[in-house]
């Protein structure tokens, strides 16, 4: 599942720094006056959708994104008989850590 989770999270990071550039949102400000955004328009309104439809499929695949910069994401799981939530981040080479749904990041617990 990571094998497969890694490129739509990397993808996802890169449509997402595309919608919060700020020379893309200058740009778009400044064509925005006189054609309702032209290129730099459209080139938002596609991040956008590509965001929209990378978060859908990740969310498919019974994925929590927790944070898009970091590719930091939650699998939901019942471990010793409660719910908690498998724990993993881009650049980490397998799910190796877990946490309660209620402590987050900070909280996490090596599974070995």
């Amino acid at each position: 599942m990571v094998s497969t989770l890694a490129p739509l999270l990397e993808q996802l990071r890169e449509a997402k720094n595309s919608l919060t550039d700020a020379e893309a949102h200058r740009a778009l400000t400044d064509a925005s006056e006189g054609n309702g955004g032209g290129t730099e328009g459209r080139q938002v309104g596609e991040a956008f959708l590509q965001v929209r439809g990378l978060l859908s499929a990740v969310q498919e695949m019974g994925v929590v994104v927790k944070d898009i910069d970091r590719g930091l994401v939650d699998f939901p799981a019942v471990m010793d008989g409660r719910e908690v939530y498998l724990c993993w981040q881009l650049g980490e080479e397998s799910v190796g850590y877990w946490h309660e749904l209620d402590a987050g990041f900070p909280g996490r617990q090596s599974l070995g």
